[in-house]
């Protein structure tokens, strides 16, 4: 074993600086009313002493944590398969990192995950939540206002009754897959299948939504439930040739469903786009570039939505600790969405 080396404490770095240890105290968490070369001085023996602060006794003064929980209502094998959550995850890490915040990840395999996730949210470990993927009958909303946590959801929330204050990142979904089924009948396509995403979810309603916008009196039989993955969606594809051999275009809900699609197709002997054209929705570079042929697909940024997430809950808590600075808070934010043309359609 090796001798450890004593840690800098805030007193040697007072010292150093030739400041109170009040003054230290104050310009290491952050406060004001500190003159600049005071604080260049406490800083630069900051610097040479290599001093990091005590994590708990920031806590005490500035009343953060420096944590936020990201909660994902779903289990690990889902959001390890799927690179949608690496995407969004990516992104809200980035803008935690710029801002010197741990990510806590949180998983929710059933029920008792459920009861889980809330005693850590109100245990106050973190100093707030972003909370994405949910379904209708998902227990967590209720529990984390119970926790009282300050929260940014990632999608439009879907649960009834109004609750004030919520904040929520979303894209598109309605006006892309409008986008999206447009392209396909400005090809000349008029019997236009739609494999759906999970219907428990709002992205699913709402994509089903702008399909049905531009299908007004579709046949119901070219509309199955699929629930975001290449496995469903080979199965939502068979059952919608099963059902009408003669459709000439498919609108999944998701690029990981439209890959699923795709192999049925092939399968079956179609040819994409000559026999039966295909557009997803994601563009996700990892799946549509690499599909057989590359998928046509609608865009939506969601690494930009991970970040927007955290910036928000950010903004949030810095307006809760600096009442000079409060202000609106958005309470839902849709950011755009565009059609990415390859060869599938």
């Amino acid at each position: 074993m090796t001798d450890t080396v004593p840690r800098p404490t805030l007193e040697a770095v007072a010292a150093r600086a030739g400041v109170s240890r009040a003054t230290a105290s104050r310009v290491v968490n952050g406060g004001d009313g500190v003159r600049e070369p005071l604080v260049e001085r406490v800083r630069r023996a900051v610097e040479e002493l290599g001093y990091v602060p005590n994590q708990a006794a920031r806590s005490l003064v500035t009343k953060r944590h420096d944590a936020v929980a990201v909660v994902v209502a779903e289990p690990e094998t889902r959001v390890f398969a799927d690179p949608f959550f690496a995407l969004q995850l990516r992104g809200i890490s980035k803008e935690l990192t710029v801002h010197d915040n741990q990510l806590v990840l949180l998983l929710t395999e059933g029920r008792d995950d459920h009861a889980r996730v809330g005693r850590y949210l109100a245990g106050g470990h973190v100093d707030g939540a972003l909370v994405f993927s949910l379904h209708l009958d998902d227990p967590l909303p209720e529990l984390i206002q119970r926790a009282g946590v300050p929260t940014v959801f990632g999608g439009r929330p879907g649960w009834s009754g109004d609750r004030h204050g919520v904040v929520y990142v979303d894209s598109d979904n309605r006006g892309g897959a409008r986008e999206a089924v447009r392209h396909l009948v400005g090809l000349g396509r008029t019997r236009v299948a739609h494999i759906t995403g999970a219907l428990d979810q709002t992205s699913a309603v709402d994509r089903l939504d702008g399909y049905r916008d531009v299908m007004v009196d579709t046949d119901p039989r070219l509309i199955v439930e699929g629930d975001f993955t290449p496995a469903g969606g080979e199965r939502a594809m068979r059952e919608l040739l099963d059902r009408r051999p003669d459709l000439d275009a498919v609108f999944a809900a998701n690029d990981l469903a439209a890959s699923g699609a795709l192999r049925v197709l092939r399968e079956r002997g179609l040819r994409v786009p000559e026999d039966v054209a295909v557009i997803g929705f994601d563009d996700m570079l990892p799946v549509a570039e690499q599909t057989d042929p590359p998928l046509t697909t609608v865009r939506q940024d969601i690494e930009e939505m991970g970040r927007l997430m955290a910036r928000l809950l950010l903004r949030g808590l810095d307006r809760r600790n600096t009442p000079q600075e409060a202000g609106a808070t958005p309470s839902g934010v849709v950011l755009p969405t565009t059609l990415v043309r390859r060869a599938s359609a």
